[in-house]
Formats: C-alpha cells, sequence, structure tokens
C-alpha cells in the first residue's frame, strides 16, 4: 500500500521556521523524484520545491528560494522541507508528491497534506 504521510506543520510567527516531513511507504522510494507543493486558500496548488532521485540536485519556486530547501534521506524513505524566514503568504497545506516517469509511463503518488500557518 502507497503511503505518502507529511508532518511538521502548525503555526508560526512571520521570521520563524518549521521542518516539514514526507514519510513514504509502499514504493521504491529512490525511484520517485519528490516534490513539495502548497495550496493556499482560494489559489491553485503551486509547486514550491523539487529534488531529483539521488538528491543531488534540486530546483524551487522564485518565492522561497533561499528560504526554503528540500533534502531526502533514501535510507529512511524521508523527504524533508526546511522554511526558515516564513512569510504570512507561506500559509497553506503542505503536499509531498512522489514522481516516476519511464518512456511513456508516469506514476504520482499524493500524501494528505499538513497545514502550515504562518502569521503576521
Amino acid at each position: 500500500q502507497v503511503q505518502l504521510v507529511e508532518s511538521g506543520g502548525g503555526l508560526v510567527q512571520a521570521g520563524g521556521s518549521l521542518r516539514l516531513s514526507c514519510a513514504a511507504s509502499g514504493f521504491t522510494f529512490s525511484s520517485f523524484a519528490m516534490t513539495w507543493f502548497r495550496q493556499a486558500p482560494g489559489k491553485e496548488r503551486e509547486s514550491v520545491a523539487s529534488i531529483i532521485r539521488t538528491g543531488a540536485s534540486s530546483s524551487y519556486a522564485d518565492s522561497v528560494k533561499g528560504r526554503f530547501t528540500i533534502t531526502r534521506d533514501n535510507h529512511k524513505n524521508m523527504v524533508y522541507l526546511q522554511m526558515n524566514v516564513l512569510k504570512p503568504e507561506d500559509t497553506g497545506v503542505y503536499y509531498c508528491k512522489a514522481t516516476r516517469t519511464w518512456g511513456a509511463g508516469r506514476s504520482d503518488y499524493w500524501g494528505q497534506g499538513t497545514q502550515v500557518t504562518v502569521s503576521s
């Protein structure tokens, strides 16, 4: 059974930090790229940060560059999002997503999300 379980969300003041975790099970974690998404109320879900299968490369949305860091531990089947200097506009539900592509095939798995609220 495939599972992605996010944790670490909560309420924090602007300027503070949070570390989100996503625990993966039921699939070959090291074969999947991982992405953190977020969705604010009334807005579309957006990609925040991605990391390749090996963890050697990552990419970020412009809005979080220099403040957020995505990492992964393929031994523990975990992906993390360290969020620093949080702003009220970072508020939303944060989801992790696993993606694998091969030829014409594709697999995507989503977690259930964790709420992050940044107060001003």
